[in-house]
């Protein structure tokens, strides 16, 4: 791996081409995320590691090599799992499409897979602030919450400008920001507390990337305000769940009864009952079917973003 001045360099060699845009979407919470960046030189992110901060950049080598530049203290921790972060680490091999539509998109998407952060509270904060309010609502929050509590990241200085990349607040500031300073960003009293409660216990959050997937559940369910919706979002993004189903979201269950079924709206049971072929492979489904274009026909009241009906 070497070194180059405050840089750190590593070319991955997936074994087959991984689509980085489509595999990294879910990690973008908004066109306008100040902590994630998709520009002409590169996929950059700015992230926090148990050494320090990290900025890390992926970029296309070839026809599938990954070149990946990190910088700052964390740049070596961010290094040593970027390939979870593009998803290599992921096996897509267990998974058996029955239905034609699912066989399709997984020849039409050969290079999606499940990336894997292991950054548990960054993948919470937002998950929290999508709770119960739109999705536009929720990134409007989260940009907020960067610029007001975010700090600069390491790496070039004119290209850190210029993308206006920004650090995700710090888990011990988080902790200790009172309700009223987070107020006029947005947040109402319930969904503040959950997140100043979610870090002040972020050392023991971020444990879980080393822990069974089933004991993660349980740790994360155990913070208030935590349920079963916020629990899967995390799982999937910071821990690469391929089974990962947030039930209680607004549109998940109309996609899926849609596109496997033809009925243009599901419920939670409906979706459920879908996907038990798949167990085990649910959360690829979904992301499958997200990544494919599909959307269930919109007929009633429309509602601006996604609205969680159960946490």
């Amino acid at each position: 791996m070497p070194h180059f001045g405050s840089m750190l360099e590593r070319t991955l060699r997936p074994p087959a081409p991984i689509d980085l845009r489509a595999t990294l979407a879910p990690h973008l919470h908004g066109s306008g995320d100040p902590t994630m960046r998709f520009a002409p030189t590169g996929i950059w992110r700015a992230t926090h590691t148990p050494d320090g901060p990290a900025t890390i950049r992926l970029r296309r080598e070839g026809s599938t090599a990954v070149r990946v530049s990190a910088w700052g203290s964390g740049a070596e921790w961010a290094i040593e799992r970027s390939a979870d972060l593009i998803g290599e680490s992921d096996d897509p091999s267990p998974f058996e499409p029955r239905d034609r539509l699912l066989r399709e998109l997984t020849r039409r998407l050969p290079g999606l897979r499940i990336s894997r952060t292991n950054a548990v509270v960054e993948a919470l904060v937002p998950a929290i602030l999508e709770q119960k309010v739109t999705g536009e609502e929720a990134h409007r929050s989260f940009r907020r919450l960067v610029r007001t509590y975010g700090e600069t990241p390491p790496g070039p200085p004119a290209e850190i400008a210029a993308l206006r990349l920004a650090m995700p607040p710090r888990s011990e500031v988080l902790a200790l920001i009172p309700y009223h300073a987070l107020h006029p960003l947005g947040l109402e009293r319930r969904r503040a507390d959950v997140i100043r409660t979610a870090a002040s216990h972020a050392r023991r959050l971020e444990e879980l990337i080393d822990h069974p997937l089933d004991a993660a559940y349980r740790r994360l369910r155990a913070i208030p305000g935590v349920g079963a919706w916020t629990a899967a979002e995390v799982a999937f993004r910071a821990l690469g769940d391929p089974d990962a189903v947030s039930v209680g979201d607004f549109h998940i269950p109309n996609l899926v009864a849609w596109a496997l079924a033809g009925e243009p709206r599901g419920t939670d049971e409906r979706m459920l009952e879908l996907l038990e072929p798949y167990r085990g492979q649910r959360g690829r489904v979904i992301r499958l079917l997200e990544a494919s274009g599909i959307s269930a026909p919109r007929f009633g009241p429309r509602l601006a973003g996604r609205r969680i009906e159960a946490i």
